[in-house]
């Protein structure tokens, strides 16, 4: 179990950016995938940004284009930059690990991660 702390939610206008930050105590972090997913008050949890041990990343069309995701070993960090900001894209967002040892493919899906951080809000509105 990986222990995850997630940061830089807030209150932004449409079109705005923030760019949210997730620190863990993985003593490997190299050797995990990662990804940020997001969940809106009555929907179901869903995929924002995810990339594997060795850089590659996915997105899906709802975001792809507005957000990066990227991740610093050094500093055992997992970021995401989102820019052009929605009304629709405000939701909790989180950050979850799982531990990709021997495949450095990505994991789109929230069932295939098993750790989790608390989660940061986000909140787009004028």
């Amino acid at each position: 179990q990986v222990l995850l702390d997630e940061s830089g939610g807030g209150l932004v206008q449409p079109g705005g950016s923030l760019r949210l930050s997730c620190t863990t105590s993985a003593r490997a972090f190299s050797s995990y995938a990662m990804g940020w997913f997001r969940q809106a008050p009555g929907k179901e949890r869903e995929t924002v940004a995810t990339i594997s041990t060795s850089g590659d990343t996915y997105y899906p069309d709802s975001v792809k284009g507005r957000v990066t995701i990227s991740r610093d070993n050094a500093k055992n960090t997992l970021y995401l930059q989102m820019n052009s900001l929605k009304l629709e894209d405000t939701a909790v967002y989180y950050c979850a690990a799982r531990g990709s040892v021997y495949s450095d493919r990505t994991y789109a899906k929230p069932s295939e991660y098993s750790s989790w951080g608390q989660g940061t809000q986000v909140t787009v509105s004028s």
